[in-house]
């Protein structure tokens, strides 16, 4: 999904003259971990189109109009004693961890028709070509490489659905960004943050409440005393509308709630899965705490829109994001006087240092949302880049009793 405004314009509140170790980071890791992914689909679909007659029948089994995807280690050859399956399993552990997800999930990998459209086609007997995702930016690709059962090279349009049946090799896009997130979380915890993924509004608010939040230099609270909970619910979201690929599916968005910590001058960064955020153009109303406020200092936050990229590996990601907001707070000799000011320069040297060092493709930063303010409602509020349009409410969570 890609944003509609330079990542330069971001930057307009990143510090002067701010030099970190991160303006050295080498980009050979994140540029090969895109490449061997798509390298690896590549050679997955040319492996499952040379072996289509014998897992024809496994396909036929559980792909259907209402499930247009199956695991690709649940794919069965028809032929007696065949290693197909185990192949397929050794595959699926290779990737998870190149993405660093391979102790938060069993497999991400699979094959799904590119659109329900086809399977009827697909059914009656027409041959089927089997495409994966290219690396790099989609901007620049220049066609969608699939195989015949023939082993054939054809190249398909990138915008246009094809009208022949397609199979896509790729991952569940929610199944790696749910582990994703998971290794994003237990990196940022080893880092010294307290870190949370806010996943499902009810669960969340009740997962804060149990957990230490307020430390020895915050409000202290007694089990026999609990105190209410502010926390921001995201109620309403729109993204612009923007031309994607075919090949790629549903969106898997995801949010990077930044701040200082309140309890101490350290960065915090919490994680926010949005499973529901699939396309452009619609409206969404998630009701979504995506904010506990005991969690930030000054009562201010702000929100960083990603969308999940193959080039991603999590546990630098989480690497990356410590470091800049460290690098930041060091630099700004009394932070309690400037207050929360100093939040969106932790931000936007987040959003310099994604695109350039961990993720691949630009197109994975989505918008973002500087300076959102505890107990106060924003109405239809655009990101910084116009690319989001969000309703944001104010929610005191009381006490269970």
């Amino acid at each position: 999904m890609r944003p509609s405004f330079s990542i330069s314009m971001a930057l307009a509140t990143t510090v002067v003259g701010f030099h970190s170790y991160a303006d050295s980071i080498n980009t050979t890791t994140s540029s090969l971990t895109s490449t061997n992914v798509a390298e690896q689909k590549q050679s997955l679909a040319l492996q499952i189109s040379a072996s289509y007659a014998d897992l024809e029948s496994s396909l036929k089994a559980q792909i259907t109009e209402k499930s247009l995807s199956m695991p690709i280690d649940k794919l069965n050859s028809a032929q007696p004693y065949s290693t197909f399956s185990s192949e397929m399993q050794k595959a699926d552990l290779s990737y998870r961890k190149m993405k660093g997800i391979n102790n938060f999930s069993d497999s991400v990998l699979e094959i799904r028709m590119a659109d329900e459209t086809m399977i009827d086609a697909w059914k009656d007997g027409k041959s089927p070509l089997f495409a994966f995702e290219p690396s790099g930016d989609d901007a620049d690709w220049q066609y969608i490489e699939a195989y015949d059962v023939y082993g054939q090279v054809h190249e398909l349009d990138v915008y246009q659905m094809p009208d022949v049946p397609v199979f896509v090799i790729d991952s569940d896009g929610a199944k790696e960004l749910k582990a994703g997130l998971m290794a994003m979380q237990a990196e940022l915890n080893q880092l010294g943050m307290t870190s949370q993924i806010n996943a499902d509004g009810k669960n969340s608010a009740d997962n804060t409440q149990k957990q230490p939040l307020i430390g020895k230099a915050r409000h202290s609270i007694s089990e026999s005393e609990p105190e209410e909970l502010n926390t921001t619910q995201l109620t309403k979201i729109r993204l612009a509308v923007d031309r994607e690929p075919w090949i790629s599916g549903k969106a898997e968005i995801y949010a990077i709630v930044t701040g200082v910590d309140a309890s101490r001058l350290e960065p915090q960064i919490d994680l926010v899965e949005m499973p529901y955020l699939d396309y452009d153009k619609q409206t969404y109303y998630p009701n979504q705490t995506i904010i506990f406020w005991p969690r930030y200092r000054w009562g201010a936050a702000d929100i960083i829109l990603m969308e999940h990229d193959d080039g991603t590996n999590y546990k630098e990601l989480a690497k990356l994001l410590v470091k800049a907001a460290e690098e930041v707070l060091k630099m700004i000799p009394d932070p309690e006087v400037q207050g929360y000011v100093i939040i969106p320069q932790i931000t936007s040297k987040i959003i310099e240092l994604i695109p350039n060092n961990i993720l691949v493709n630009d197109d994975d930063f989505v918008d973002v949302y500087y300076t959102l303010l505890q107990k106060t409602p924003y109405v239809d509020r655009p990101g910084a880049g116009g690319n989001a349009v969000a309703s944001f409410t104010p929610v005191t969570i009381l006490p269970t009793e």
